[in-house]
């Protein structure tokens, strides 16, 4: 199951209540491994934010 964003690719994070996030842009960090649930991972960053965060390919869309 490829991955759909690459390495360097600007999305927006579609948080949630559970995982709210900083507004704007994010830079995709690193593709993780493809685990037993068939989730695909991401890691992410906002400028706006000290941290990286993970995020499921589902929560991700391109930024225009």
């Amino acid at each position: 199951m490829p991955h759909k964003f690459s390495v360097g690719a600007m999305v927006h994070f579609e948080g949630s209540t559970m995982t709210p996030g900083a507004r704007g842009p994010y830079k995709v960090t690193r593709q993780l491994p493809v685990e037993r649930d068939d989730k695909i991972l991401y890691r992410i960053k906002s400028p706006s934010e000290t941290f990286e965060r993970t995020a499921e390919e589902h929560q991700l869309r391109r930024t225009a």
